[in-house]
């Protein structure tokens, strides 16, 4: 959605600057035309030569060109753009948008654009977590801002928390996301997220090594292309940016299955993407089973099967997507699971690409449908894998 589109990239002073190489890169490669406008301070911490020369387009700084006198209309610049992306954006700079100090080219083009604008915040934990930082934030939603929530992790100061400009092929599908038309407004869609926890006492249970982060993408772009959104998510440490979204916790497959039968009759499709354990223990221990000279005897049982028991209440208007992941005959293995349970098709990765599969932030699949067709995708950030499929569903079904 992003091909032809007319985007000032504004560049502030933060370390996370140098991000800012990689997103022009993404923009042009989306067919993007690119303007970028520095602060003063961001030409420390990476060169406009740099960003000059990978946007196509001068840079930026000044409301006049020192080489010539030309002056840098920040009207015309608004008028022009079809999106401002501020990324990153300090502290410094959102209180200027929020008060609106225009001592600077950048803030000046803001104040002056009648385009969206998407604000990436990035700054140090304690920053971002001050109440006058909280405050600005949320006025500068209330302006209309889109807000591309930063990443927590090791932050440059050394800490670790929430603060880390957010990814830019995550920054590049959260623009694509907002000019995406909504074809999914209007539709239900239950998600399935995380693992399974099949308690064998009360301080230890059979689950897998699911972190939720596919199936919570998923249900971010299913909502993004305004679905209404029933997310049944495991025991996972996963939050949802779209407040929309109604999320259901459970821990065994048992309430998972319960609950994923309740609402699927109401829904016009699922996506199954949880890692359902396959058994549970025949008898769990009420108490802590202690530690005993003689090997542990384990009785399990098969749980219930969610994805078959979905695919043979669906209705023909319904939809069902699956997944498989997969370690050997993995198109083979796949394919006879899309049989079995129904689906309609069925996204397959495989543990043995690298950076692929459980708590990996990107990931790297296969959309198999029935008619033989097969989509290949190259590595990617999960939520650009989530709208993939999204899109997939809305090409093929909707």
């Amino acid at each position: 959605m992003l091909q032809g589109k007319k985007i000032i990239l504004g560049v502030t002073g933060s370390i996370a600057a140098y991000k800012s190489a990689y997103l022009i890169r993404l923009l042009v490669k989306e067919g993007a035309e690119v303007k970028v406008i520095m602060s003063e301070l961001a030409k420390e911490f990476i060169t406009p030569l740099t960003l000059a020369t990978l946007s196509k387009n001068p840079i930026l700084v000044d409301f006049f060109n020192p080489e010539n006198g030309d002056w840098n209309s920040h009207v015309d610049l608004g008028l022009w753009a079809d999106a401002y992306v501020i990324a990153p954006a300090t502290a410094n700079t959102m209180g200027k948008m929020v008060s609106g100090v225009a001592d600077n080219l950048l803030v000046t083009t803001y104040l002056s654009a009648r385009c969206p604008v998407f604000i990436a915040p990035a700054m140090d934990l304690d920053m971002f977590n001050h109440p006058s930082t909280r405050r600005n934030i949320e006025i500068l939603k209330s302006y209309g801002n889109q807000i591309i929530e930063p990443a927590s992790g090791q932050l440059a100061s050394g800490l670790e928390g929430k603060g880390r400009m957010d990814e830019p092929e995550n920054i590049v599908a959260f623009i694509d996301q907002y000019f995406t038309p909504k074809k999914m407004a209007g539709k239900k869609v239950l998600i399935t997220a995380g693992p399974t926890y099949e308690k064998i006492d009360p301080v230890r249970f059979i689950g897998n090594y699911s972190t939720g982060k596919m199936g919570f993408a998923i249900a971010e772009a299913c909502a993004n292309q305004g679905a209404e959104v029933i997310l049944i998510a495991g025991p996972v440490n996963q939050s949802l940016k779209n407040k929309s979204i109604k999320r259901i916790d459970v821990e065994s497959a048992d309430e998972m299955y319960r609950n994923a039968m309740t609402y699927f009759e109401q829904a016009d499709g699922a996506i199954l993407c949880a890692a359902v354990a396959d058994f549970t223990p025949v008898s769990p221990a009420n108490h802590k089973v202690k530690r005993e000279k003689e090997n542990l005897q384990l009785d399990l049982k098969p749980t219930r099967d969610i994805a078959a028991a979905l695919g043979a209440a669906k209705r023909h208007e319904q939809f069902l997507v699956g997944f498989a992941l997969e370690t050997d005959n993995e198109e083979a293995n796949a394919l006879s699971k899309m049989e079995r349970k129904n689906f309609d098709f069925i996204v397959l990765n495989s543990l043995q690409d690298p950076k692929s599969g459980f708590g990996f932030d990107t990931n790297k699949v296969t959309i198999m449908h029935r008619s033989g067709l097969q989509k290949k995708y190259e590595l990617k950030s999960k939520l650009a894998v989530a709208n993939d499929i999204v899109n997939e569903i809305n090409t093929l079904i909707f």
